[in-house]
């Protein structure tokens, strides 16, 4: 299925927009001190971004996994963005899914501005492409 540009880059305006207001929801919830819902929060920030990020330039994606290798091979991989942008997921899957992992402050915070930093990059290259 083929994507008109108009309705490519609304898509990607509208991820990035939930990247930005997803990550101003782990702030909120740093400051509350609610470490699992941030860690949870802060991957699917960084997952809007690369949703993004793949549909600006025309990459399908089909799953979250998928989402994550597509970022990885095609701009990890390739060097276009640096290697620990690769590396924010996992801390969402304990999180979410172990009953017996407590996320701690540090783990969410030693991740929270590369995650703002990804995004950043990624608004910044989505961005110049259209103009």
């Amino acid at each position: 299925m083929s994507m008109e540009e108009s309705q490519r880059q609304f898509l990607v305006e509208r991820e990035i927009e939930k990247a930005k207001t997803t990550l101003n929801e782990v702030a909120d919830l740093i400051r509350l001190e609610h470490w699992s819902g941030a860690a949870s929060r802060l991957y699917y920030a960084v997952f809007h971004s690369v949703c993004s990020l793949l549909i600006n330039d025309n990459r399908i994606i089909k799953s979250h996994k998928g989402a994550g290798i597509a970022f990885r091979q095609h701009y990890i991989y390739t060097h276009v963005f640096p290697q620990q942008f690769g590396q924010l997921e996992s801390l969402r899957e304990e999180s979410d899914y172990n009953c017996f992992y407590d996320v701690t402050a540090e783990e969410v915070m030693s991740r929270f501005e590369p995650a703002k930093e990804m995004i950043s990059a990624i608004e910044k290259r989505v961005t110049s492409q259209r103009n």
